[in-house]
């Protein structure tokens, strides 16, 4: 079939027969799993070679012979396999020869030839390893003694001839598969010059219009008519006598898969495709309508058409000559379909609330009824190729239809430009238009005008080509930009909280507006994300590539790509995060299972807590990076070379911050201290927050939070109040008067903490006569309390209670004495501390 056979082709890919490429565009929502498959199957296409090259280097000397076998059965399992290789390179080769005009086969031949360049790209990397693990043996063994030197022992030279022998048989190895890789590019290049070269040629075969091609065109008009009713005829006759119950299971299968696909995802999404209200909706809800509403409707119809083209093959009723005809069929639905709720959702003709332009409603009525007859057009021109390709009609039919069809839709751009349906802000949309802006009209004239001088010049297909771009990529492309407009308007500052989904989280899930704008960010890249995914597949498609050339970039886009020496693999990436994700989950429940179960039940100090959860988080974040990065390919001996490069910048500009990991390491083995411990280091006092790798967290009586780096508290003194128990000695200090008796003052000092059930009894307290001050008697209250976290409270309460005792009692805290002397200068005040009270 020829280039623009778009959507003159088979659905499945698993009928011989030629594929519609509209309907291919179709099944694109089913690419992923395709590729999902591919992607498992190359994993494990070369694994096995690659493993039993590398497991031979590592035999130990005493097993030689066990050695030997193991690399000859390598090199003949290498060499079968080049052979085999080799011959799928020359049936290539004709395949491409015997296959010149067929641009399907063609894509499909390349891939092949692409997976052969893998594969010995692969086995030549696996066999170069293993030649320089023999080059290394051998220069350990060194060379061979020289003539009138000690021989060397026998094991040595037979290791020395093994090694040597299997180099040369490996470096044949080698050769053979560069040289067969280069064939396989050569080949792969060859097909894309052919394939250049045939799109070129079908795009620019001239044709000489004359009343003879019309004249034969009509006859062969006639005769595929009459070939058509019987083909069909045929075909209906023979599934009613023979196939009967096929028939009715399968249309059976896909009413069922209608009702499940459009009754299922209108109670899904049938608030995405739902007009609420019709004034004053805001823009991006008309956005969001515009874009969500078609792709979910369009995607529907795809999965319905293919599911029920899957079911009318798989009970066996298509015949090889009626599949192409139906499966087209299906594609001209779904093109219809798709701008059909394209040019509704965006133009709304009887909504003019929802209206994505300012145009009349007379207007958007003859923009929707042109717009859908230039799809119904084009669509047409593509299902006759079919049926006239599927009926071995004349080439010459084929291109008098094309010409019929180019001509119209270039009629209908021309007549489009003349309309008048802009209006202005604040207008009644019943009203009279105005023109296209002069750039819009002259645009359509020229598409409308280049359509018919290609088709009065005789190149059809060119004409056709560009009928098909301007309905169905400029669709696509209208879709794709309401999509990134949309996604726009959401990820707006603020734009989220009022969309139906917003609402919802913030009812449900209580979202803050922090949340939803992050959110909102998020859904809005998402929209760009499907828009793309979406459009630019189906582009590609209409421009010409294949299914096979889509198919082969996004899997080697998401296997392996390569920038310069540096391989990159997509999905070797997302698992190796997904493997770390779920290991740093595993390892957070690891910690609060055993922190909250077994330290917990074991009644284990607090601080001991910490530091076993630390140390689990630590071990099972690192396995877990380790894991991580084995799975996405990154090769851990690689590593060496980054390893020497953060030694150096260890030694300069990370020090400090490896002296505090390695001293938070520290801190957390020998404990000098741990959290809940009141600490006092230099100028900070307080209680142990948090330990963390860098720095601790100290927060002072005043509820301030001190961040101290870890290797401070290494190098510097640090008080542990709290090291191996809480308890804490306090001191009251008390001064009396000259008169007062000092053991009546000792007596009613111990008196009154033996009545504080906070104060221990041993260590006992004690009353200290401290000194003769200038003017009172001073003493010191000792007692030891169990919690100092009490101290506070009980100093507080013990102060209250001595002065109340002294007062009851008459013991006298006396006033500072004050001296003052008189000279004939200014007088000298010399006045005495006051020593009533103490700490």
């Amino acid at each position: 079939m020829k280039l623009f056979s778009l959507l003159g082709s088979s659905l499945a890919t698993s009928v011989d027969a030629c594929r519609p490429r509209l309907v291919v565009a179709a099944c694109l929502i089913m690419l992923g799993a395709s590729v999902s498959a591919q992607v498992a199957f190359a994993q494990t296409a070369i694994q096995p070679e690659a493993a039993s090259s590398s497991s031979a280097p590592q035999a130990a000397p005493a097993q030689d012979a066990k050695a030997d076998v193991t690399a000859d059965s390598i090199n003949i399992e290498m060499k079968d396999k080049l052979d085999g290789l080799r011959q799928q390179l020359n049936t290539f080769q004709q395949n491409v020869e015997s296959s010149s005009d067929d641009d399907a086969k063609l894509a499909d031949i390349r891939v092949k030839a692409e997976a052969i360049i893998g594969d010995m790209q692969a086995a030549s990397d696996a066999m170069k390893v293993r030649v320089e693990q023999i080059q290394n043996r051998l220069t350990s063994l060194g060379e061979p003694p020289a003539a009138g030197q000690p021989a060397e022992a026998p094991a040595v030279s037979e290791e020395r001839s093994r090694l040597q022998n299997e180099r040369s048989q490996l470096n044949l190895i080698v050769g053979d598969a560069s040289n067969l890789q280069n064939s396989a590019t050569q080949l792969a290049n060859s097909i894309t010059t052919l394939r250049r070269a045939l799109f070129a040629r079908t795009l620019f075969r001239h044709t000489e219009l004359s009343s003879d091609l019309f004249s034969e065109a009509g006859d062969a008009f006639v005769t595929e008519v009459h070939n058509f009713n019987a083909t069909i005829g045929s075909w209906l006759t023979f599934v009613w006598r023979f196939k009967a119950l096929s028939l009715m299971g399968a249309i059976a299968l896909s009413i069922g898969a209608a009702v499940l696909f459009f009754a299922g995802g209108y109670r899904l999404f049938g608030r995405f495709v739902r007009r609420v209200g019709s004034e004053d909706i805001p823009y991006i809800k008309r956005l969001s309508y515009t874009f969500w509403s078609t792709v979910l409707q369009t995607v529907t119809f795809a999965a319905f058409l293919i599911t029920s083209y899957l079911f009318l093959e798989g009970f066996n009723v298509l015949r090889p000559d009626v599949a192409p005809i139906i499966s087209t069929l299906f594609g001209f639905l779904w093109l219809v379909h798709f701008v059909w709720k394209l040019t509704y959702a965006a133009l709304a003709p009887h909504a003019p609330g929802w209206r994505l332009v300012k145009i009349t409603d007379a207007g958007a009525r003859f923009l929707s009824m042109t717009i859908i007859a230039m799809a119904v057009i084009n669509g047409l021109d593509y299902l006759l190729g079919a049926v006239s390709e599927a009926l071995n009609s004349p080439v010459v039919l084929t291109i008098a239809k094309s010409l019929i069809a180019s001509v119209l839709i270039g009629l209908i751009l021309i007549a489009i430009s003349f309309i008048r349906p802009v209006i202005g802000d604040g207008e009644d949309t019943a009203g009279r238009g105005r023109h296209w802006p002069r750039s819009f009209a002259l645009l359509f004239r020229v598409m409308g005008g280049l359509l018919l001088l290609s088709v009065m010049a005789g190149y059809i297909g060119l004409a056709r080509f560009a009928s098909t771009q301007i309905v169905l990529t400029g669709a696509m492309m209208v879709l794709i930009y309401i999509g990134l407009l949309s996604g726009k308007a959401i990820s707006k500052r603020g734009a989220f909280h009022d969309t139906g989904l917003g609402l919802r989280l913030a009812e449900r899930y209580g979202f803050g507006d922090v949340g939803l704008d992050q959110t909102g960010l998020f859904v809005g890249l998402g929209i760009y994300v499907i828009a793309l995914a979406l459009g630019i597949p189906l582009i590609l498609i209409t421009w010409g590539f294949q299914i096979t050339d889509i198919q082969s970039w996004i899997f080697s886009f998401f296997t392996e790509f390569r920038i310069g020496s540096i391989s990159i693999s997509i999905v070797g990436i997302f698992g190796g995060l997904l493997l770390f994700a779920v290991g740093y989950v595993v390892t957070h429940w690891i910690q609060k299972w055993i922190d909250g179960n077994v330290l917990a039940r074991s009644h284990v100090d607090i601080g001991v807590r910490n530091s076993v959860k630390t140390g689990i988080g630590y071990l099972g974040i690192g396995l877990a990076a380790i894991i991580g990065v084995s799975a996405a390919g990154i090769n851990l001996s690689n590593l060496a070379l980054v390893a020497s490069a953060l030694s150096v910048g260890i030694g300069f500009g990370l020090q400090n911050i490896v002296s505090n990991f390695v001293s938070g390491l520290i801190l957390l083995v020998e404990r000098p201290f741990r959290v809940g411990d009141y600490v006092v280091t230099g100028t900070t006092e307080g209680t142990v927050k948090r330990i963390s790798v860098r720095a601790t967290e100290i927060e002072t009586a005043r509820q301030q939070a001190i961040i101290v780096p870890n290797s401070d508290l290494i190098n510097a003194a640090v008080g542990n109040w709290t090291l191996k128990n809480r308890i804490q000695r306090s001191e009251i200090k008390v001064s009396v008067s000259y008169d007062s008796d000092p053991e009546q003052v000792i007596s009613i000092l111990l008196d009154i903490v033996a009545e504080v059930p906070e104060i221990l009894r041993n260590p006992e307290p004690h009353v200290e006569f401290l000194a003769f001050g200038g003017s009172s008697l001073d003493f010191e209250l000792r007692f030891h309390l169990a919690d100092m976290s009490d101290g506070l409270r009980v100093r507080n309460a013990v102060r209250v209670e001595i002065l109340k005792r002294f007062k009851a009692q008459g013991v006298e805290i006396p006033f500072p004495r004050s001296e003052v002397v008189f000279h004939h200068g200014a007088p000298v005040l010399a006045e005495e501390p006051d020593m009533r009270g103490g700490a």
